[in-house]
């Protein structure tokens, strides 16, 4: 079976990785000259490719992060930046023979029915390379281009910017803060590029602002006792806890735990009192940055004028020089048509966010258009893992209709964001998404059978990170390595940064009674649930 596979960054390798584990033959087209996707840094912005500044490093650690049955280096520190990132996913691709796969510097052009696709699912594929057209047919498709190549710049939203007389342009288009040199500098939007962008701007700037109109939480990268935070938050008993509480409850605890560190509300930071909750965003240097007075942070934009910019509740005009807007990216699929892929407010209508409901075959399916509240790339991993095995015939999905009604199950909520609608169906619960696709294609641990056979596998599953290798512990695509890779995610976070050990020093490791006392208590939980 004979798989076209879109992009060649972290999904697109993935998917070729997914497809050769379940004997189909996959060809992965890619339009620049190299792999890596969003991580593959360049000095000049590319059409139709993301860009990243080069001081990008990544959010979420390096065992949440990891491809399940490819563990990072040890020596990779715990939050890897965009360059060694890329190192992995090139490791990655040497490793399971990707590169052999990758046709380098062909875009996509076309991707149109066969016609004879209502009976098998064919495709045919036009594909340009060295100004050269050719036309293939393939079995089934993996949509792998990303969304993070084609800027919203939502100008009709901000009155006044027409006659703004100072410079203004997207987040996209950013790569050094030595534009900002003594300037004043407006960042609108909250997300993790405008907070990254507005610190690094601050440095250099006269006055940095940042322009929110509804707040969100902020994590650090350090958290608990130094550890990476998703390694202590993203847990099964805390999922089971947070799924298992009322929505106010639940709400109620998140807004103490995230004001434990600091009261959000003091920093103009605090989200809006709703639910569900948002993303939160992760940056080290903000709260200290507020607190020193480097950046300011503001309501919403209400108009701008010639040199300045008038907040919402806020009476005085603010004088700004630079405006950098951080107001996301448009969903598009420019090769397909608009039947094959239903956009709605800007984002496409997906069962389970990979396939589309309508096709009279399941032989096309969209990667990563996620947005998990933790790591991405176990996701878009698993995604590819149940893809495959539709594709095989060895996973069957629903009927359209049932497939259409969990769709619109999840379109009741919407939010507004810069005034445009954009679908909250986005966002997900990484761990609740993850074991649901891992059910699909019969690989989610079991935590309780495992408590019987291997209870110190069990505990640290259950109570310690939910890291991607629990998901190669069973079931297709079993990895042998999985058990240890579990048992030692800690020392690899450790083995970086432990660089000097104090004289006298010993480590602490559990007592038997604490052990026996999680053995109880785990027995406690899985009998009560």
């Amino acid at each position: 079976m004979r798989v076209a596979v879109v992009g060649a960054g972290v999904s697109g390798l993935a998917a070729t990785k997914c497809c050769l584990d379940e004997g189909l033959e996959p060809t992965c087209f890619e339009q620049s000259q190299d792999i890596g996707g969003l991580w593959r840094y360049t000095e000049h912005v590319e059409a139709g490719r993301p860009s990243i500044y080069p001081s990008l490093i990544s959010n979420t650690s390096k065992e949440m992060s990891a491809f399940s049955d490819f563990p990072f280096p040890e020596h990779f520190p715990a939050f890897p930046p965009n360059a060694l990132l890329l190192e992995y996913l090139r490791r990655y691709a040497e490793r399971f023979g990707l590169r052999q796969r990758v046709r380098a510097g062909t875009t996509v052009v076309s991707v149109r029915k066969h016609p004879d696709f209502a009976t098998t699912g064919r495709w045919n594929v036009v594909t340009e390379a060295g100004g050269k057209r050719t036309s293939d047919v393939f079995d089934a498709v993996m949509v792998c281009s990303g969304s993070f190549s084609e800027p919203s710049l939502p100008l009709q939203c901000f009155p006044g910017i027409e006659q703004f007389r100072g410079q203004y342009f997207h987040s996209r288009q950013y790569k050094h803060p030595d534009v900002f040199q003594g300037k004043r500098v407006l960042v609108v939007g909250m997300g993790n590029s405008g907070v990254d962008i507005a610190v690094e701007a601050s440095r250099v700037a006269a006055k940095v602002t940042i322009s929110t109109s509804r707040g969100s939480w902020l994590l650090s990268r350090v958290f608990e006792r130094g550890y990476p935070w998703d390694m202590v938050s993203i847990t099964r008993l805390k999922n089971l806890i947070k799924t298992s509480l009322p929505g106010a409850l639940s709400w109620w605890l998140i807004n103490s735990k995230a004001n434990k560190r600091f009261n959000h509300t003091n920093y103009g930071l605090q989200p809006d009192n709703s639910w569900p909750v948002h993303e939160a965003l992760v940056n080290d240097d903000l709260p200290s940055y507020i607190l020193t007075g480097r950046i300011t942070i503001k309501p919403g934009v209400k108009e701008f004028r010639d040199n300045s910019v008038l907040f919402h509740n806020c009476p005085e005009e603010e004088p700004v020089d630079i405006v950098v807007f951080c107001t996301g990216y448009n969903v598009s699929f420019p090769f397909l048509e608009e039947s094959v892929v239903r956009m709605e407010n800007k984002h496409a209508s997906l069962y389970k966010y990979v396939f589309p409901t309508h096709l009279e075959k399941p032989t096309l399916a969209v990667l990563g258009l996620i947005k998990p509240l933790g790591p991405v790339m176990p996701v878009v991993e698993m995604q590819a893992r149940w893809v495959s095995r539709v594709f095989k015939g060895l996973c069957h999905l629903p009927s359209q209709s049932v497939m259409e009604e969990e769709v619109n199950e999840n379109k009741k909520n919407k939010v507004k964001w810069f005034g445009l609608t954009y679908d909250e169906v986005l966002i997900t619960e990484w761990l609740v998404y993850l074991d649901t696709l891992a059910s699909l294609i019969g690989a989610k641990p079991s935590v309780l059978g495992l408590l019987c056979t291997d209870p110190k596998l069990a505990l640290t599953i259950f109570f310690g990170p939910c890291s991607p290798f629990q998901f190669r512990l069973g079931g297709p695509g079993r990895w042998q390595g999985a058990r240890q890779a579990i048992l030692t995610q800690w020392d690899r976070v450790i083995k970086p940064t432990k660089t000097r050990v104090p004289a006298g020093y010993s480590s602490s490791f559990p007592s038997l009674l604490v052990v026996g006392f999680l053995l109880l208590l785990a027995a406690v939980i899985f009998g009560f649930k």
